[in-house]
Protein backbone atom coordinates (compact mmCIF):
# COMPACT_ATOMS: atom_id res chain seq x y z
CA UNK A 1 0.00 0.00 0.00
CA UNK A 2 1.57 2.89 -0.91
CA UNK A 3 0.40 6.87 -1.60
CA UNK A 4 0.26 7.12 -5.57
CA UNK A 5 0.51 11.29 -6.10
CA UNK A 6 1.16 14.27 -4.76
CA UNK A 7 3.37 15.53 -1.96
CA UNK A 8 4.08 12.17 -0.29
CA UNK A 9 3.81 10.46 -3.46
CA UNK A 10 5.48 6.96 -3.75
CA UNK A 11 5.86 6.65 0.27
CA UNK A 12 5.12 3.37 1.90
CA UNK A 13 2.19 3.44 4.02
CA UNK A 14 2.25 0.79 6.99
CA UNK A 15 -0.75 -1.74 7.47
CA UNK A 16 -0.74 -4.58 9.83
CA UNK A 17 -1.41 -8.17 8.46
CA UNK A 18 -4.80 -9.93 9.11
CA UNK A 19 -8.12 -9.93 7.14
CA UNK A 20 -9.70 -7.09 9.21
CA UNK A 21 -8.65 -4.44 6.47
CA UNK A 22 -8.96 -4.43 2.62
CA UNK A 23 -6.91 -1.57 1.45
CA UNK A 24 -7.98 -0.13 -2.05
CA UNK A 25 -5.96 -1.52 -4.85
CA UNK A 26 -3.06 0.99 -6.11
CA UNK A 27 -5.52 0.86 -9.82
CA UNK A 28 -8.78 1.33 -8.34
CA UNK A 29 -7.51 4.43 -6.19
CA UNK A 30 -5.30 5.99 -9.07
CA UNK A 31 -8.70 5.67 -11.36
CA UNK A 32 -10.55 6.90 -8.25
CA UNK A 33 -8.51 10.27 -7.98
CA UNK A 34 -8.03 10.67 -11.55
CA UNK A 35 -12.18 11.09 -11.22
CA UNK A 36 -12.17 14.18 -8.35
CA UNK A 37 -8.86 15.58 -8.96
CA UNK A 38 -10.30 18.67 -9.60
CA UNK A 39 -12.01 18.67 -6.44
CA UNK A 40 -9.45 17.97 -4.03
CA UNK A 41 -7.54 21.20 -4.10
CA UNK A 42 -8.35 22.62 -0.32
CA UNK A 43 -11.03 20.45 -0.04
CA UNK A 44 -12.44 19.08 3.44
CA UNK A 45 -12.43 15.50 3.27
CA UNK A 46 -13.73 12.73 5.61
CA UNK A 47 -12.63 8.99 5.52
CA UNK A 48 -15.35 6.67 7.10
CA UNK A 49 -14.22 3.49 7.68
CA UNK A 50 -10.49 4.19 7.65
CA UNK A 51 -8.55 1.15 7.97
CA UNK A 52 -5.14 2.26 7.69
CA UNK A 53 -5.82 5.79 6.51
CA UNK A 54 -4.60 5.06 2.73
CA UNK A 55 -7.80 7.09 0.99
CA UNK A 56 -7.42 10.46 3.58
CA UNK A 57 -3.63 10.20 3.08
CA UNK A 58 -3.69 10.06 -0.65
CA UNK A 59 -6.39 13.15 -0.50
CA UNK A 60 -4.15 14.98 1.73
CA UNK A 61 -1.31 14.32 -0.60
CA UNK A 62 -2.88 15.51 -3.56
CA UNK A 63 -3.65 19.04 -1.52
CA UNK A 64 -6.58 18.41 0.46
CA UNK A 65 -7.00 20.88 3.01
CA UNK A 66 -8.00 18.81 6.07
CA UNK A 67 -9.03 15.19 6.51
CA UNK A 68 -11.29 13.41 9.20
CA UNK A 69 -10.62 9.66 10.28
CA UNK A 70 -13.17 7.41 11.42
CA UNK A 71 -12.17 4.21 12.96
CA UNK A 72 -13.41 2.26 15.57
CA UNK A 73 -10.05 0.07 16.36
CA UNK A 74 -7.54 1.98 18.21
CA UNK A 75 -5.12 -0.49 16.59
CA UNK A 76 -5.47 0.96 13.29
CA UNK A 77 -5.94 4.52 14.18
CA UNK A 78 -2.22 3.98 15.38
CA UNK A 79 -1.38 2.93 12.09
CA UNK A 80 -2.87 5.70 10.92
CA UNK A 81 -1.43 8.38 12.73
CA UNK A 82 1.53 6.83 12.15
CA UNK A 83 1.44 6.87 8.54
CA UNK A 84 0.09 10.56 8.90
CA UNK A 85 3.68 11.35 10.69
CA UNK A 86 5.75 9.49 8.14
CA UNK A 87 3.78 11.31 5.19
CA UNK A 88 4.75 14.68 7.55
CA UNK A 89 0.09 15.17 7.02
CA UNK A 90 -0.44 14.62 10.60
CA UNK A 91 -1.25 18.33 11.15
CA UNK A 92 -4.24 18.33 8.86
CA UNK A 93 -5.84 15.21 10.14
CA UNK A 94 -8.08 14.81 13.16
CA UNK A 95 -8.77 11.12 14.11
CA UNK A 96 -12.05 9.82 15.55
CA UNK A 97 -12.29 6.62 17.66
CA UNK A 98 -15.84 5.36 16.98
CA UNK A 99 -18.51 3.98 15.05
CA UNK A 100 -18.87 5.16 12.01
CA UNK A 101 -22.71 5.35 12.50
CA UNK A 102 -22.66 6.96 15.87
CA UNK A 103 -20.19 9.78 14.41
CA UNK A 104 -22.47 10.54 11.00
CA UNK A 105 -25.50 10.77 14.00
CA UNK A 106 -23.72 13.59 16.09
CA UNK A 107 -21.46 15.00 13.63
CA UNK A 108 -22.20 18.72 12.36
CA UNK A 109 -19.56 19.22 9.77
CA UNK A 110 -19.76 19.69 6.41
CA UNK A 111 -17.52 17.59 3.87
CA UNK A 112 -16.57 18.40 0.31
CA UNK A 113 -15.69 14.80 -0.36
CA UNK A 114 -16.74 11.71 1.73
CA UNK A 115 -14.86 8.26 1.05
CA UNK A 116 -16.26 5.33 2.65
CA UNK A 117 -14.47 1.59 1.77
CA UNK A 118 -16.95 -0.67 4.68
CA UNK A 119 -16.02 -4.08 4.91
CA UNK A 120 -17.20 -5.98 2.02
CA UNK A 121 -20.14 -8.25 2.00
CA UNK A 122 -21.78 -6.01 4.88
CA UNK A 123 -24.35 -3.74 3.30
CA UNK A 124 -23.22 -1.04 5.29
CA UNK A 125 -23.07 2.26 2.57
CA UNK A 126 -26.73 2.52 2.11
CA UNK A 127 -27.10 3.30 5.90
CA UNK A 128 -23.99 5.74 6.34
CA UNK A 129 -25.24 7.56 3.26
CA UNK A 130 -28.63 8.02 4.32
CA UNK A 131 -27.27 9.54 7.38
CA UNK A 132 -25.00 11.92 5.82
CA UNK A 133 -27.83 13.15 3.07
CA UNK A 134 -30.04 13.05 6.51
CA UNK A 135 -27.55 15.33 8.54
CA UNK A 136 -26.44 17.46 5.79
CA UNK A 137 -23.06 16.75 5.99
CA UNK A 138 -22.52 17.42 2.47
CA UNK A 139 -21.53 20.73 1.24
CA UNK A 140 -22.80 22.22 -1.86
CA UNK A 141 -22.48 19.43 -4.89
CA UNK A 142 -20.00 17.42 -2.75
CA UNK A 143 -18.71 14.01 -3.37
CA UNK A 144 -19.51 10.35 -2.00
CA UNK A 145 -17.00 8.04 -2.78
CA UNK A 146 -17.94 4.43 -2.14
CA UNK A 147 -15.83 1.43 -2.79
CA UNK A 148 -17.92 -2.12 -2.07
CA UNK A 149 -17.77 -5.84 -3.40
CA UNK A 150 -18.80 -6.00 -7.08
CA UNK A 151 -21.53 -8.63 -5.85
CA UNK A 152 -23.35 -5.87 -4.08
CA UNK A 153 -26.02 -3.71 -6.12
CA UNK A 154 -25.46 0.24 -6.74
CA UNK A 155 -27.98 2.24 -3.98
CA UNK A 156 -29.35 4.84 -5.43
CA UNK A 157 -30.49 7.96 -3.61
CA UNK A 158 -32.63 11.12 -4.94
CA UNK A 159 -30.46 13.85 -3.56
CA UNK A 160 -27.75 11.99 -5.23
CA UNK A 161 -26.79 11.84 -8.90
CA UNK A 162 -24.61 9.00 -9.67
CA UNK A 163 -21.42 10.30 -11.55
CA UNK A 164 -19.50 6.81 -11.49
CA UNK A 165 -20.16 3.13 -10.94
CA UNK A 166 -17.74 1.10 -12.72
CA UNK A 167 -16.21 -2.80 -11.23
CA UNK A 168 -12.45 -2.87 -11.06
CA UNK A 169 -11.78 -6.74 -10.52
CA UNK A 170 -14.40 -7.30 -7.33
CA UNK A 171 -14.49 -4.06 -6.10
CA UNK A 172 -17.29 -1.57 -7.12
CA UNK A 173 -16.62 1.78 -7.10
CA UNK A 174 -20.10 4.56 -7.45
CA UNK A 175 -19.54 8.10 -6.91
CA UNK A 176 -22.05 10.00 -5.86
CA UNK A 177 -22.95 14.06 -6.20
CA UNK A 178 -25.29 15.89 -4.54
CA UNK A 179 -27.61 17.40 -6.82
Amino acid sequence: MRIIAGKAGGLKLKSLKGRDVRPTLDRVKESMFNIIAFYLPEAEVLDLFSGFGNLGIEALSRRAKKADFVELKQAHLNIIEENLNKAKLLEKADLYQQDVYSYLKNSNKKYDLIFMDPPYQKKMTAEAIELIIKNNLLKDKGLIISEKSASEKTNEFAELDIIKNKIYGNSLLTIYQLN
